[in-house]
This record gives C-alpha cells, structure tokens and sequence, in this order.
C-alpha cells in the first residue's frame, strides 16, 4: 500500500473512503461507504466468478471464483471499485496462495470489517483442483 487517500463527496450522506495500491501495471483502487446499520451485527457475501490471473510459472492464464463474506465495521466495500480492484490481477503473474492472502490484506485495510474471509476456488489445471481460504477476525 503506497498511500491511503480521503475523499470527501458533496453531500453528507455519501461520503466515501478511497484506498489507493500500487499494482504491478497501474493503481488500483478501493472505495468503502458508511455501514448504514453499523450497531448491528450482518453478513455480506460476494462472488466474483469470473477471476483471472496468470500463473507466474508458466504464464498461462489462471481462472477461478473468489467468494468474500464479511461482517462489516464501520465501512462497507462499494462493489464497482471492487470489481476494477480484481480485474487488475487479468494479467499478474501471481500464486493462488498469495492472491487470495493479498486480496484479504487490501480488503481488510479498506474497510476494517469485524470479520472477513476469502476463498480463491481455482479451477481444475492438470488434474488438480485448488482452494485457498483466508481469514480475518478483529
């Protein structure tokens, strides 16, 4: 993480967490928004289906579904900067183990939920099927 930027919205109602990471080939960037019931305990489930990355060994494409489920803190992730956040991964060469661990640290700096987990479910490359799960708890 190179730098941690506030962004203030024009109105009261929305305002905005910005979190800025330096990838590989250009920023990416996740946005939070206030939990609208932050006295209450909920959970928030995300698939991501359609994640690529590459294998840093061979360079072929890797594909699979990243699954986050969180108990929001005082911030919940804005979905559509998510999205641009996992697309950045396209075309780094990166380790199953590793992306999911990062994708975790970033999410939980964003946001400071009290709970979160993410799964990498990889799909099946040379007979052999892998899925990495990572979790947080305050």
């Amino acid at each position: 993480m190179v730098g941690v930027n506030e962004t203030r919205a024009s109105t009261r109602r929305f305002r905005p967490k910005v979190l800025e990471f330096r990838g590989v080939s250009s920023t990416k960037v996740l946005e939070t928004f206030p939990n609208p019931r932050p006295g209450r305990e909920f959970e928030i489930a995300i698939a991501c289906p359609e994640f690529t990355s590459v294998c840093p060994k061979t360079g072929l494409p890797d594909f699979g579904e990243i699954r986050i489920t969180y108990v929001p803190g005082d911030r919940c992730i804005e979905l559509k900067s998510l999205k641009y956040y996992i697309i950045e991964f396209r075309n780094r060469g990166i380790f199953y183990e590793a992306v999911t661990n990062e994708i975790l640290d970033d999410l939980v700096a964003a946001c400071q939920p009290r709970r979160m987990t993410v799964v990498g479910d990889f799909s099946v490359r040379g007979g052999i099927k892998t899925v990495v799960t990572a979790k947080y708890e305050q």
